[in-house]
């Protein structure tokens, strides 16, 4: 159920709260679930009809949180959803979704941040960092890995830039970095190791580091 909160960046759940609205491929919590008054509905501004392949969900529920929306959880089954090959959710490209998701994260985060690290010297951290705008990109101080081949060559060259002598960002243990972070790591997939890794640093999510992944 969507109701006007006072935090745009927490989302309770299950009495939990979590810093999770920029690690989903659309948004966090499905649209067939919401429920929201009608005056809330026209407050936020209406779905995006601007056709095929727009993602209208995800639009409306950045809106809704930046204007100081919230979701708390009801355990009521209120509607019935019926997927079927022909949604129109399949019209809207991986791509597109990933470029709001970017554009949110500098929007509500990297705009207040004068530099950062990128938590991953793999394919999504390099990923993000490329998807950036010039002016962010330059805010990237280093990136920060485990893997002792990526460390040991010690930088990344950004190829695609236009800029002479392209862009070489430093690839450092996560241990040397400096925070805030934007994690490009994906929870659950190394049997506890990156959580025990992140959770020695002793930082606060929200403020030291936030999940893009």
């Amino acid at each position: 159920m969507f109701q006007p909160w006072k935090s745009v960046w927490e989302l309770h759940w299950q009495g939990l709260t979590a810093l999770v609205v920029f690690t989903s491929h659309g948004p966090t919590v499905i649209m067939p679930t919401w429920f929201c008054s009608r005056e809330w509905f026209f407050h936020v501004g209406r779905f995006d009809e601007g056709g095929k392949g727009v993602p209208e969900d995800l639009l409306f529920f950045y809106e809704h949180l930046q204007k100081g929306g919230g979701v708390f959880r009801v355990d009521h089954c209120l509607l019935l959803y019926r997927y079927h090959p022909q949604a129109a959710t399949h019209s809207v490209l991986e791509g597109t979704i990933w470029n709001h998701r970017v554009r949110f994260l500098e929007d509500r985060v990297l705009s207040s941040w004068t530099s950062f690290t990128i938590w991953n010297a793999g394919k999504q951290g390099k990923k993000l960092y490329r998807s950036l705008s010039p002016a962010n990109q330059k805010k990237v101080t280093a990136f920060c890995d485990v893997d002792e081949k990526k460390i040991t060559k010690g930088f990344y060259t950004y190829e695609e830039s236009e800029e002479r002598p392209k862009p070489k960002i430093p690839v450092c243990h996560f241990r040397d970095a400096t925070p805030p972070f934007v994690i490009c790591v994906k929870l659950d997939l190394t049997g506890g190791a990156f959580e025990t890794n992140l959770g020695t640093l002793n930082l606060k999510e929200g403020m030291d580091y936030y999940h893009f992944n």
